[in-house]
């Protein structure tokens, strides 16, 4: 290892936040250097996050829901229950400027500051699925720090956010009053992964109209098959502003768990956890090393202009890049 890791991992390891920020940092990093030196320290950390069982939330929904309000007034419950709640809040990256806002900690005001709780945004820089590419190692980074709970904020961007249902244990699905019908409801997609349905926003004007998107949301589970053997999804109505039912959310999440944990199934979820994001890392590690090759992309500059005037249909040119790229490995 080498030194800069086995520094960063020592103050990992010792719950040193600073340390940890710039883990993180660097598992982020594009750079070659840095990345052989993130492979390093997630593979000191890989060992420690094995010794205890954390647990890993995903947190899902449409902007407006309301996922900053909920995750930090349910991580000061968290808190005040003893355990330490790290959350990687995940902002969409610009399209045209490439940049991000990471506005989480000043949504968060409290859950940031608060002692035995760390707040991470990070830009989702172009990846698909409400994650970025690097979500999974940081998860393993602050569970090697201290944290038990781990709350991951996806994009939220709609339906099309399932990929972060890959790297954690429970998927939790946030909802307002008057979301959609029982219609709307059986559409697959984020529907069906869902562990737990949260009606936020169940307060004042929208209490009864929360009740009733309970019951149509509920219905519509009820014609999807659980993807959990010792477990069928539960929705709950909540209010983060004024704290209304966030304990029967947590009970229903510490029944959830101990079902996993009775059942085996916990074990078996963790490796295919792991089983996933390596193909998937298999698929990033090749776009980025075909990229890095100049005659490759220099050849493929020069089947662009042929594809942008109709000349080379997409697909043909795609094939003949790859076989460009591997040819030059044999």
């Amino acid at each position: 290892m080498s030194d800069r890791a086995q520094t960063l991992f020592d103050g990992i390891r010792q719950g040193d936040r600073a340390a940890l920020a710039r883990g993180i940092t660097l598992v982020e990093s594009t750079r070659v250097d840095h990345q052989q030196q993130a492979r390093e320290l997630v593979s000191a950390c890989v060992g420690l996050e094995r010794k205890r069982r954390t647990l890993r939330i995903g947190l899902t929904g449409t902007p407006g829901v309301g996922k900053s309000t909920f995750i930090e007034a349910f991580g000061m419950l968290l808190l005040s229950k003893g355990h330490r709640v790290s959350v990687l809040a995940v902002d969409p990256s610009s399209s045209r400027s490439g940049g991000s806002i990471l506005g989480d900690k000043t949504r968060m005001q409290d859950l940031s500051v608060a002692d035995g709780a760390y707040v991470r945004p990070s830009p989702s820089r172009g990846s698909l699925g409400g994650v970025a590419r690097n979500t999974l190692d940081s998860i393993i980074l602050t569970e090697a720090s201290g944290y038990d709970i781990c709350l991951v904020e996806t994009v939220g961007v709609g339906q099309s956010e399932t990929m972060v249902s890959d790297m954690v244990d429970m998927f939790v699905l946030l909802l307002q009053p008057g979301s959609g019908d029982e219609l709307q409801g059986v559409k697959r997609g984020i529907m069906e992964l869902a562990d737990l349905v949260v009606i936020n926003k169940a307060d004042g004007a929208l209490a009864i109209p929360a009740k009733l998107t309970r019951t149509e949301i509920m219905n519509a589970l009820h014609l999807m098959v659980p993807r959990r053997n010792s477990w069928t999804p539960k929705v709950v109505r909540a209010s983060a502003v004024t704290g209304f039912n966030l304990e029967r959310v947590w009970e229903t999440v510490e029944l959830y768990f101990t079902k996993l944990q009775e059942s085996g199934e916990w074990d078996g979820l963790r490796a295919a956890q792991q089983e996933k994001w390596m193909w998937r890392e298999v698929t990033n590690l090749l776009l980025t090393r075909l990229n890095r090759d100049p005659t490759v992309r220099e050849f493929a500059l020069t089947l662009q202009a042929d594809v942008v005037n109709g000349v080379v249909p997409p697909g043909i040119a795609a094939e003949q890049v790859v076989d460009k790229f591997l040819s030059s490995y044999r």
